[in-house]
């Protein structure tokens, strides 16, 4: 199925969760917030939240500095 992360259209498997997602986009285990349309997904979450199709995929990493 067709899904939008960051606005690139990605193609993933259907009843994909987001720590699937994440684990395929080799996010780092920390440091990293994720909202699927404009809701934000806390990572405990993560294995119980599935990607419905045509959603829009924000991961934000966080960065040092300031």
């Amino acid at each position: 199925m067709k899904i939008y992360v960051n606005n690139k259209e990605h193609e993933v498997a259907e009843h994909i969760h987001v720590d699937a997602l994440a684990a395929q986009l080799e996010l780092p285990g920390q440091g990293v917030a994720l909202a699927v349309n404009n809701k934000m997904i806390p990572r405990t979450e993560w294995n119980a939240t599935e990607i419905p199709a045509e959603a829009h995929v924000v991961i934000i990493k966080a960065a040092c500095g300031g």
